[in-house]
């Protein structure tokens, strides 16, 4: 196995930050990480001094102003967010929910961007907060348009809380009930994220066969008609479409001007 270079190992600094573990003093991280000393100081200095950390008080530290200023850039600039913007008031505007554009990096799921039509939103995971990976509709909607590859393995690591939720007690079973959601081109969640809350999602893609976000609403099952999820289902994934063919058509225009 290749070792990390001097980036990686500078980055896992910053990997260790969580919701359930905010603050990190300097003999702790040391633990968790395996560098010596002196190597963990450097690192920590050179993040402190880029503003990616700060100290605080008993030789602990947490994640610095740095951060919100990527953030702050991020969302002036990611060609997701920008394009999805009308997709999310759109849907915002057609019903009582909250819509979130969700990225898939890695094996992760963020929500980056919604728009919120309640006054009382109910959602566990606002902006920036991790997703569950095989929990909601969000997730399925990713798993069922990724290549056999990489859905298998996916399926198989996350076969138990799927079968939790009644996709499949076994691969192929779970399999099966995500090509139902290929073919539907959405997939719909009730309750399984968070309590009385109907999860409807699609894919959005931009520079290949992979999605690389979904697009969701997230309603009160109180607020809609049952028959009302389809309508609203077919509007997600028409929204999301929309927004997959303008991130295509920005990809190609950058490649027309680079050419």
């Amino acid at each position: 196995m290749a070792s990390e270079s001097s980036l990686e190992r500078v980055l896992s600094v910053l990997s260790v930050f969580n919701e359930d573990r905010l603050e990190w003093s300097f003999d702790d991280m040391m633990a968790e990480l395996g560098y010596s000393r002196p190597t963990l100081y450097r690192y920590i200095r050179t993040l402190k001094d880029a503003g990616f950390l700060i100290a605080l008080p008993g030789a602990r530290f947490t994640l610095g102003p740095k951060v919100v200023e990527l953030d702050y850039l991020m969302r002036k600039s990611d060609p997701l967010i920008l394009r999805g913007a009308p997709a999310l008031r759109e849907l915002s505007e057609s019903w009582p929910c909250t819509a979130l554009l969700v990225r898939w990096y890695g094996s992760r799921l963020l929500c980056v961007a919604s728009e919120c039509s309640v006054g009382d939103p109910i959602t566990s995971y606002p902006r920036g907060r991790p997703m569950p990976l095989a929990r909601g509709a969000i997730s399925r909607a990713i798993l069922a348009f990724l290549p056999k590859r990489r859905q298998i393995p996916m399926v198989a690591d996350n076969l138990a809380i799927l079968s939790s939720i009644q996709q499949g007690q076994s691969v192929d079973e779970v399999l099966d009930s995500l090509r139902k959601v290929r073919r539907t081109g959405y997939a719909v969640a009730h309750g399984e994220v968070t309590k009385g809350v109907i999860g409807i999602a699609a894919p959005v893609f931009q520079d290949g066969a992979e999605p690389v976000a979904a697009l969701c609403t997230t309603i009160s099952a109180s607020a809609i008609r049952p028959e009302q999820i389809k309508e609203i289902g077919e509007a997600v994934r028409a929204a999301a479409q929309n927004v997959s063919r303008a991130l295509s058509d920005e990809r190609d225009q950058d490649t027309h001007t680079a050419e």
